[in-house]
């Protein structure tokens, strides 16, 4: 699995750090979301998906 993120497409809603948190965070000035990890392990890999399902700008990418 691979994830890449959009920031300049973030609306810093926070979905991404709360479903899947050891792979996505926010910036503290602004809220946009940062990368943590761009290979998650594979326990990982349900929480990533639902992290990019809920984004409401769909700036999170996931290639399996």
């Amino acid at each position: 699995m691979k994830v890449t993120v959009e920031q300049d497409k973030c609306v810093a809603a926070g979905q991404c750090a709360a479903a899947a948190p050891d792979v996505f965070d926010q910036r503290d000035e602004d809220g946009v979301v940062v990368l943590l990890t761009d290979g998650p392990s594979p326990e990982l890999a349900d929480a990533v998906r639902h992290a990019a399902a809920a984004c409401p700008a769909l700036a999170i990418h996931v290639a399996e």
